[in-house]
């Protein structure tokens, strides 16, 4: 089914996505952090704002809902586990619900770790999923609210998902992450081939996502952790890398 995406890069180094069904004509945002460019990007386009999806409470990931909201009309979908600390949200979600864009389905996914409710939205359909601080290209999120057990439970998850699903993130950290990886694992060939890809689109101020399923499994060192135990070793390295 017909799906487009556009990134708009926010802040420092936060991406928020717009997904446009050109069926219906809605467009959703994930993950805004601020208003005023995520709605220029959607004028820009002639996009009509229907929908915020939000993966988790960050402020650098809600931060824009209440004024695109006051703006456009728009529903805000997001995690139901964290509904008392989203003034905005108007449908809680959690594993087994979904979300609609026009006839496009969005599963949610409980990915708990980086915060304690944490979701993601994953449309089949379109081959694509949104996981908002779950997943980086090379990388994952923090363990702020979470543990090493869901973090893991959660990378073996994802890497079943069909290698050529694009997976679409919050952040651009994907040197720094990658420098880790090549710490971690300085014979992997791939990670070295793609480091050579992630310095060139940086220095053309280019993004580095979405990434792939595929390509996470052959170079990100928490997705290739074979346990917790692993898992949490590398996370409290990363910390203080």
């Amino acid at each position: 089914m017909p799906v487009e995406i556009a990134c708009v890069p926010v802040l420092h180094d936060n991406y928020v996505w717009l997904v446009h069904d050109p069926v219906s004509g809605e467009t959703a945002v994930v993950d805004p952090a601020v208003a005023d460019p995520v709605m220029e990007a959607a004028a820009a386009r002639g996009w009509t704002i229907t929908q915020i999806w939000n993966t988790h409470w960050h402020g650098d990931h809600i931060g824009g809902n209440a004024a695109i909201k006051a703006a456009t009309g728009c529903t805000v979908t997001g995690p139901a586990r964290e509904a008392d600390k989203i003034d905005t949200l108007d449908v809680p979600v959690g594993e087994g619900d979904h979300a609609m864009l026009g006839a496009l389905r969005a599963e949610i996914w409980d990915v708990p770790a980086h915060t304690a409710g944490h979701i993601a939205y994953y449309l089949p359909e379109a081959g694509v999923i949104f996981v908002g601080d779950t997943l980086f290209a090379m990388g994952c999120g923090r363990l702020f609210e979470g543990t090493a057990d869901q973090m893991f439970a959660n990378m073996q998850r994802l890497s079943r998902l069909d290698g050529a699903t694009r997976v679409y993130c919050a952040h651009e950290y994907t040197l720094s992450n990658g420098r880790f990886a090549q710490a971690m694992d300085p014979d992997n060939a791939d990670i070295a081939r793609r480091m050579a890809e992630v310095e060139a689109l940086r220095a053309q101020g280019e993004p580095t996502v979405p990434t792939t399923i595929a390509l996470e499994r052959a170079t990100n060192p928490f997705m290739r952790a074979d346990s917790v135990a692993e898992l949490a070793r590398l996370r409290a390295v990363k910390d203080n890398f």
